[in-house]
């Protein structure tokens, strides 16, 4: 279902969706098309927000385009223990 059909569906909500199709931008996920699961309450979101599993995404409907801005720190590394007992 294409982004559009879900902010008509359910004006002005908080929904979790599974993104089924995306590409990138720049640094940027755009969203073309997801599967609506179900609505989350405002007094649920925030929770919601962090428990969400691989996939799925907690997005309001207010907004025009399904964009997911991309954090690629270049100064974040990850350091290997190279001390193996």
């Amino acid at each position: 279902m294409k982004w559009q059909e879900v902010r008509e569906l359910f004006p002005d909500q908080f929904v979790l969706v599974s993104i089924i199709h995306y590409h990138e931008e720049d640094n940027k996920k755009i969203v073309d098309e997801v599967a609506p699961i179900r609505t989350i309450s405002e007094r649920d979101v925030n929770k919601e927000f962090f428990q969400v599993e691989p996939g799925n995404v907690v997005y309001h409907t207010s907004n025009q385009d399904f964009v997911i801005n991309l954090r690629r720190d270049p100064l974040m590394r990850v350091r290997r223990n190279t001390n193996e007992n």
